[in-house]
Order: structure tokens, then C-alpha cells, then sequence
């Protein structure tokens, strides 16, 4: 095939070349603004893999489509060996790292290079934001999704779980090579199954509002090692892109009120510049994150049980209903009142 012959040669003379000595703040500097490039949403469907060729490196093969593209991926059955893939793994939970893993204070973390793939998972207004929701906590953010649509994986992964899951209902998640793992809940069917290698632009599933949902949507979740972040700091829903190659995160990003604040974004961008500047960008995002935090306290209130107190009468003071109650403290509509127990209102 003529095709192989030439990539054959090209990647021979690649592996040929050596780069030369630069020094490391000059390397550092084009990792860092190859880093900070935006990556387009994009899509592989319809181009199954027509065949494959070695490049020398075990880790790496050249992908030939059917379409008569191709490109270089990561050999999944050698992935599969490496730590991330079998550390903390799980097929039956959402999170199943132990309480001694704790998030980092301060991370770059490559979301998507050369070797990877990106799609985004719906280009769109998200219809809820994340954070604190009614006074309870909003682990992702919420993109309007019709029931039926196709569902695809967001980057190349393997699939951790996928099962129906309590309020997220049909649940896939996805765990990538960079320790990132992704959540797709509220599915109307699910179309993989643990163990599975799976490409970005994939399809993994059908929009549904199965579980506790208002209406079909898609819940996006992103965490790394158990504790998430807000989405946003990843994606441009807006657009459809992808924010950066590498992103940097701070420790106060999995404070569960830190939304995605774009002057810092800005800020980070300049790496060299205003050092000044940077640092009280980083010191607003912060003492803004804490008083969001402060407010999402403030406004969870508790009733305490008195004699006579119904559901129903408890939801008309608090002018709230007795399905909210119920949800936020895990009963049910029949369950006896005790009194002096505390319930959560909001």
C-alpha cells in the first residue's frame, strides 16, 4: 500500500532526527505556550480503523482510516499496563479513592497532546452551573440534551464504570491516561461496558433524564482522583473548544463553590509578565470562592422536629416541598418523624 510505504519512511526519518541542546528555560517556555494552546471539538464517527503501522515506539502506532486519514495514537493494550489504569480501580463506585489520597495544591496536568484526541461533549449554554445548587452541592454542570441523542467520550479512556447509579441514574464514567476521569450521568442507555477502550468522539451512550432529574439533560462531571472541579476550567461549552493543552490547577479549584473565573485564566496566560498582577487575580479568585462558600452556608437551614410536625406542614413554613425535604435528607414520605430530630430544609 502506498500509504505505509510513505509513512513508513516518514516516521524513519523522524526517529533519525535529534534534536539539539536548548536551554531548559527556552524549553520550558515553548512546553508552556504549546501547553496554552486551544484545541477544536472533533469527531472520528464513520472512519472505522482500516489498519495500523509500528513506529519503533511500543506505545505508539500510526492509525489508518477508512476515510484514507490517519494519525498517531497511544496502543491501548500498552496503556492498559501502565499505573493509572489499575491503581484505585473500581467497577462498581463512583469514587473509589481511599480518604488518604488527597487533592494536590498545585498541578500541570497535559488534558490533551499530540497523541490525543478532543470532543466536546455538547456545544451549548450548560442549563446549571457548578457549585452549591439549592443549598446542596452541584458536583458538575448540566448541558441540555435531548433523549435519544448520541453521547460521546470527551478524550480517549477506559471505561471505569457504567451502570445505573442511584441519582445520576444511567452513569458512565471514563478514566484517562492523565488520571482525569470523566462522568456522563442521566443516560437513557448506555452502549459500553467496563473495560473498554474507547476514543474521543465515541459514542458511550443516548440523553435521558434517567435518575433524579428534572427533564433530559446530560450531567458532565470532570474529577481527578475524586475530587472534581468545575468543567469550565477545561472547556469553552460556548464554543465547543477545548481551553488548553495543559492545564494548570490550584488546589482552591476543588473547593466545591470555585467556578471557572476567566481573569485568571487571562492571567496564567502571561506566565513571565505582571507577577503582581497574577497573584492578586489568584487572591480575588480565592476570596471570591470563600465567599460563595460562606453564602452557600448560610442559606442551608434545619428544622428541628416538634410535636405534631408533619412533612407537610414542615414544607409550607419553610416554603419548600416535602419531596425537597425527603431528597435532602434521604427518607421517604412515610417515614415517622422523630421528635428533636434535625431535617434539612435547604
Amino acid at each position: 500500500m502506498k500509504i505505509k510505504t510513505i509513512l513508513t519512511s516518514t516516521i524513519i526519518l523522524l526517529s533519525s532526527i535529534t534534536l539539539s541542546a536548548a536551554p531548559f528555560a527556552e524549553v520550558d517556555s515553548l512546553r508552556h505556550a504549546f501547553g496554552r494552546e486551544s484545541v477544536n471539538s472533533s469527531k472520528n464517527t464513520g472512519t472505522p480503523y482500516a489498519d495500523t503501522l509500528d513506529t519503533g515506539n511500543p506505545g505508539v502506532k500510526v492509525v489508518l482510516y477508512s476515510n484514507g486519514t490517519w494519525a498517531y495514537k497511544r496502543d491501548p493494550a500498552v496503556l492498559a499496563k501502565e499505573k493509572v489504569f489499575n491503581e484505585y480501580w473500581d467497577t462498581n463506585i463512583t469514587n473509589p479513592y481511599r480518604d488518604d489520597t488527597k487533592a494536590p495544591e498545585d498541578l500541570h496536568l497535559w488534558i490533551v497532546d499530540t497523541l490525543d484526541s478532543y470532543c466536546c461533549p455538547n456545544k451549548t449554554t450548560p442549563s446549571s452551573g457548578y457549585g452549591y445548587r439549592h443549598g446542596r452541592r452541584h458536583t458538575g454542570i448540566d448541558l441540555p440534551y435531548p433523549k435519544g441523542t448520541p453521547v460521546y467520550a470527551t478524550f480517549d479512556g477506559k471505561v471505569r464504570l457504567s451502570d445505573y447509579v442511584g441519582g445520576y441514574g444511567n452513569l458512565v464514567i471514563i478514566r484517562h491516561a492523565n488520571g482525569l476521569e470523566t462522568f456522563y450521568g442521566h443516560l437513557s442507555e448506555r452502549k459500553v461496558i467496563p473495560g473498554q477502550w474507547v476514543q474521543a468522539g465515541e459514542v458511550i451512550g443516548l440523553g435521558g433524564s434517567t435518575g433524579r432529574s428534572t427533564g433530559p439533560h446530560l450531567h458532565f462531571e470532570t474529577r481527578y482522583r475524586g475530587y472534581s472541579i468545575d468543567p469550565s476550567w477545561l472547556i469553552d461549552f460556548e464554543t465547543g473548544a477545548l481551553r488548553h493543552r495543559m492545564l494548570h490547577i490550584r488546589g482552591w479549584y476543588f473547593n466545591p463553590s470555585q467556578r471557572y473565573v476567566q481573569s485568571v485564566d487571562d492571567e496564567d496566560a502571561i506566565l513571565e509578565g505582571d507577577e503582581k498582577a497574577r497573584i492578586e487575580a489568584e487572591e480575588k479568585a480565592k476570596k471570591l470562592a470563600q465567599e460563595r462558600e460562606r453564602a452557600a452556608q448560610a442559606a442551608i437551614k434545619y428544622h428541628t422536629v416538634r410535636s405534631g410536625d408533619t412533612l407537610s406542614k414542615i414544607a409550607v413554613k419553610y416554603h419548600t416541598t416535602v419531596r425537597n425535604i425527603c431528597r435532602l435528607n434521604g427518607i421517604k414520605e412515610t417515614t415517622t418523624l422523630q421528635i428533636g430530630r434535625k431535617l434539612r430544609v435547604r
